[in-house]
Order: C-alpha cells, then sequence, then structure tokens
C-alpha cells in the first residue's frame, strides 16, 4: 500500500515537472533575443561620449565578447553572472555569434550596482584559444585589464582581454577578476539549429543562421573590417 502511494506521488510530480521543463527549454527566440541584445549593448558603448578609447581600439581586437546584461544574484546565495556572445574577427569579415556563460562573485559589484553592461575586447591568440575551451577563469587562464575611460588617448593595456562595463552611467561597475566562462551549448544547438561548438561557429564556419546573425555581424562589420 504504501508502495503504491510513494509510486503515485512520484508520478504526479512527473507529470508537474515536464510542463515545466519544456518551458525551461531554450527555443530559437531566446538565442535570438540575446544576440539582440548584444547589438544593442554594441550600440550604448559605441554612442557613449566616454567611451573615446573603446571606439578608436576596438578595431585592433581579434574578437568581442558581449554580455548585454550581467546580474548581481540574492544576497544569501551570492556570486553573479549572465549570457554573452562572441564574434571573432576572420580574413574578411567577422565570424560568430557563439553563446558563453559568465559566472563571477557578488563581491565584484559596487555598492549600489545590481546589473551591468560588458564589453571585452579580444586582444590576443590566447584570448581567442580560451573562447574556444571548455571552460577558463579570466585572471587565471588569461590575463585582464580594464579599459581607459574618457577622451584621453592611454597607451594600450597589455592583456589577453581589455574589459569595459557600464552600470546606469558608471564604470567599472563589477570585477570580472576571477569570472569563469564557458560555452553554452544549448544556445549554440537553439540559434543554428543543430549542435554547434565554438570552433564549429568560428573556425570551420559549417553553422550559419543567416536572417538572426545579420544584424549583428553586418554592425561589427561596418565598424570594425575584417584583417
Amino acid at each position: 500500500m504504501r508502495k503504491s502511494i510513494w509510486i503515485r506521488f512520484l508520478l504526479g510530480l512527473a507529470l508537474i515537472a515536464g510542463p515545466v521543463a519544456a518551458r525551461a527549454a531554450v527555443d530559437k527566440a531566446d538565442a535570438e533575443k540575446e544576440v539582440a541584445e548584444a547589438g544593442k549593448t554594441l550600440d550604448n558603448f559605441v554612442a557613449d561620449p566616454d567611451m573615446g578609447w573603446f571606439r578608436d581600439h576596438a578595431k585592433e581586437a581579434k574578437g568581442l565578447v558581449i554580455c548585454s546584461q550581467i546580474v548581481r544574484a540574492g544576497f544569501i546565495i551570492g556570486g553573479s553572472g549572465g549570457r554573452c556572445v562572441f564574434v571573432v574577427k576572420g580574413g574578411k569579415a567577422w565570424n560568430g555569434p557563439a553563446f558563453y556563460t559568465m559566472a563571477t562573485g557578488s563581491i565584484g559589484f559596487q555598492a549600489g550596482v545590481e546589473s551591468s553592461e560588458v564589453i571585452g575586447l579580444v586582444m590576443t591568440q590566447k584570448a581567442v584559444d580560451s573562447l574556444m575551451s571548455k571552460a577558463f577563469k579570466l585572471g587565471g587562464d588569461a590575463t585582464i585589464a580594464v579599459g581607459p575611460v574618457g577622451a584621453g588617448t592611454g597607451a594600450t593595456p597589455k592583456a589577453d582581454f581589455i574589459f569595459y562595463t557600464r552600470s546606469k552611467g558608471l564604470y567599472g561597475g563589477v570585477n570580472l577578476a576571477g569570472s569563469s566562462i564557458k560555452p553554452t551549448y544549448d544556445y549554440n544547438k537553439a540559434y543554428y539549429g543543430k549542435d554547434a561548438s565554438p570552433i564549429d561557429i568560428m573556425v570551420r564556419g559549417n553553422v550559419h543562421n543567416p536572417t538572426a546573425d545579420a544584424a549583428l555581424l553586418s554592425k561589427v562589420n561596418k565598424l570594425y573590417g575584417g584583417m
């Protein structure tokens, strides 16, 4: 009798969990929204009057990591993170995007900052190679620097990644040292309609979403051109 009650209970949980799991699955619209938001974030940085160094030097980058929203998590659990897209400079044009998840500690946020837009300039081949791996840590596996802000024309920081963050008009709203970055394969699959690794997307070029990525890639190509 007790066993049959447990069986019915577990079956009931399965019936409830099924629709929830279905709703949680990533679909193409979710992935395309991430790409659209990345394009808006790029627009925000390009239009910002204090981002003169960024506008002048982004063309030197081998790639861009664009995170439309890195969010502070709950006070009890701590931590923060968000989704990002990566585009890389190819021979004549930029390739991508590939999807990633960034996770960092809540201690990195400045007081009063709840979320930040982030763009990372991928400056070295080591940085590109890191993004082709299963996971890596900023500041450990790859060096990072904070991008110069303002009208001045300072020297290019010596680092694998140069990061800019914007948070309600503040700069440097989150410290990314120690953050982990890893590919988000379910978003890649939803976006391209089949399993795709960063190498498939960036290097082999054997997957493509012509209707959705055109806006972001054409924007990057117009701003920064190919190699």
